[in-house]
């Protein structure tokens, strides 16, 4: 179909293409006021390699940043810490130490589909694969693009429970990388121990006497620094108002989108009768 007569016949049903572009968006605005609005709680990090006095600096006799002057990768202390925020360890703390197994069970029974699960006898406890699977879709971790310092942000629709789970991520990952830290320091100590009751050269004693002293300043290290990956820049904190969705930016989507939806639709039965007329003359002239 030429566009000119497709434009024409457009045209012509501006007013039913308006009427329901205006209902299409009147049953999306009626949805996106009925979603649920979350709060957001975030912190600023900096990763502790980019401090001279690093922990894992000290504890490596390499250094560890990138891999080149365009590789913005994380590494070192700081890319197991964000490893570590979604691990399924971190889920099973978050089940133990805050009210998110109270939040899914209770949106598990909620509802329709939570009548259902009821009625069919579906309901499970929750387990930690709930969790982690919460965690991936509500944990962001955002790097910016100016500086070396990362986000991260956790919205819930309860906002002290956003505020905690956050909290708790960020001393559970901490707290995992130094007791890492601290098992291997423990471990080499232990080595060097047993080879110094077997040692009898005068030498290769005093060596080991030096590794043991660099083992013991990596323990005080370990002890003094109270960040060994990630530093925080801004401590948790939530917001006053919830702001997901983002009410008036979808709304501002909406109204385009709603027109662009009904004009094809138009279009689509336009070229459908179209194609009826064409089959039809067809018949005839047979």
């Amino acid at each position: 179909m030429p566009f000119d007569v497709l434009a024409a016949r457009l045209w012509r049903r501006r007013s039913r293409i308006g009427l329901f572009a205006v209902l299409l968006f009147a049953m999306g605005t009626a949805f996106i006021l009925a979603w649920p609005r979350a709060y957001v709680a975030t912190a600023i990090l900096a990763p502790a390699e980019t401090n001279g006095i690093a922990t894992s600096q000290i504890l490596s006799p390499a250094p560890l940043l990138g891999g080149g002057l365009l590789d913005s990768r994380p590494s070192g202390n700081f890319a197991v810490y964000l490893a570590t925020l979604r691990s399924p360890d971190a889920a099973a703390m978050l089940l133990r130490e805050t009210a998110l197994g109270t939040y899914l069970a209770a949106r598990r029974q909620a509802g329709v589909t939570g009548a259902i699960r009821r009625a069919f006898g579906l309901v499970h406890p929750v387990s930690a694969d709930d969790a982690a699977d919460w965690l991936r879709r509500n944990l962001s971790v955002t790097p910016a693009q100016q500086t070396v310092t990362w986000t991260l942000a956790v919205a819930h629709r309860d906002r002290d429970l956003a505020l905690s789970i956050l909290s708790h991520l960020h001393a559970f990952a901490e707290a995992q990388i130094r007791r890492d830290l601290r098992t291997t320091v423990d471990r080499r100590l232990a080595l060097l121990a047993r080879r110094l009751t077997q040692e009898t050269d005068v030498y290769q004693r005093q060596v080991l006497f030096d590794l043991v002293a660099q083992q013991q300043r990596f323990g005080l290290v370990l002890a003094a620094d109270e960040a060994v990956a990630g530093r925080l820049v801004s401590a948790p904190s939530v917001e006053v108002d919830p702001s997901l969705p983002n009410r008036p930016l979808l709304l501002m989507l909406l109204a385009p989108a709603a027109m662009l939806l009904a004009a094809a639709l138009a279009m689509l039965r336009i070229t459908a009768e179209g194609a009826r007329k064409r089959r039809l003359h067809a018949g005839y002239a047979d």
